[in-house]
């Protein structure tokens, strides 16, 4: 990479159903310098999440989507190369929302500190960050699990669904996780400590439920719709809850799927269906973040962060998300 450019990743085209290369165009620039009160960053890594796909489709969404010609959204944890605030001094590690690009001169008073002493600084937008705390939030405020409960987690090797089922188990939760390999059910029952695991490639969802929660699934964490949670759904027990997080599973439809599914079910077991953002919670991160990282420090959370290098190769490694690919938390290594 040259000191002297900027490169972002925007999207070419709006994609019809699964992502390809040809809908990101990589664009240069020369790097900014920071106006009175703004930082200039540079990307040591880039997050990249399933819901980045949603802000590439059209139509409403409980966020801006992305235009023609766009930075992809997307965040980042930077090092400050250069302040002209006093918020922050060269050297300083920040995350910021600037894109899938490598440079950004930004107000300062939007960066968030990321504290090295917490954990590694990829762990910024990792286990400490958004996935962390959509976890955390969407577990104990959504869901409100209790001592002796059978929580489910789908997509459960990810940034996310790890994190909800080790909180789940220091909560005195059974929990089970679904995932799409052996490979992922060994590590959430064998190194997370999982109760059980289901592949749902390989195995029937519901009769494994069936199986393993004979009294009914009280928590659903659901972070992919589709025919896991049917599954799920066949099995709820008396005033079950399940938190909508993510349907990934639907993300790269050509077309929105036409009508809830499988609702019939919630009659019977009275189930209450939330669904819900990280950002609901904004205000109570700070106490997430010291507790995630006082377990981590506890060895009672572990986390698995599946590290890409090189920028460009941002658009395969996303395509290759939204098709189970990746193992942990995906990100970008951008910079040393």
């Amino acid at each position: 990479m040259s000191d002297a450019v900027n490169r972002a990743w925007t999207m070419a085209s709006r994609p019809e159903g699964e992502p390809t290369a040809e809908n990101f165009a990589i664009k240069e620039s020369t790097i900014p310098e920071p106006k009175h009160g703004e930082i200039l960053i540079r990307t040591l890594y880039l997050s990249l999440d399933p819901y980045m796909r949603g802000r590439m489709r059209g139509g409403p969404s409980y966020a801006a989507t992305l235009e023609i010609g766009d930075v992809m959204t997307g965040e980042v944890v930077a090092r400050v190369e250069k302040s002209e605030s006093p918020l922050f001094k060269v050297g300083d590690t920040v995350r910021s929302s600037i894109g899938w690009q490598e440079w950004a001169a930004i107000p300062a008073h939007t960066a968030k500190s990321v504290n090295p002493e917490l954990g590694p600084v990829s762990t910024g937008v990792g286990v400490l960050g958004m996935p962390g705390m959509t976890a955390y939030f969407g577990l104990l405020e959504v869901l409100k699990p209790r001592a002796g409960d059978t929580l489910v987690v789908s997509a459960a090797s990810g940034a996310v669904g790890a994190v909800v089922g080790q909180i789940g188990k220091i909560n005195g939760c059974f929990v089970i996780g679904v995932a799409g390999s052996d490979e992922k059910c060994d590590y959430t029952v064998n190194e997370l400590g999982f109760d059980a695991a289901i592949n749902y490639k390989t195995q029937d969802v519901s009769a494994e439920l069936a199986r393993l929660s004979p009294n009914g699934v009280d928590c659903y964490f659901d972070n992919v719709g589709g025919p896991v949670s049917d599954a799920v759904f066949e099995n709820l027990a008396l005033k079950s809850r399940v938190a909508i997080c993510g349907q990934i599973s639907q993300y790269n439809a050509a077309t929105p799927p036409q009508g809830p599914r499988n609702m019939a079910a919630l009659i019977r077991t009275r189930t209450t269906v939330e669904g819900f953002l990280v950002y609901d919670f904004e205000l109570q991160h700070e106490v997430a973040r010291a507790r995630i990282a006082d377990w981590i420090k506890d060895g009672r959370i572990k986390y698995k962060e599946d590290v890409v290098d090189g920028f460009q190769n941002a658009p395969e490694a996303f395509i290759g998300l939204l098709n189970g690919k990746n193992f942990g938390k995906l990100l970008i290594k951008v910079s040393e």
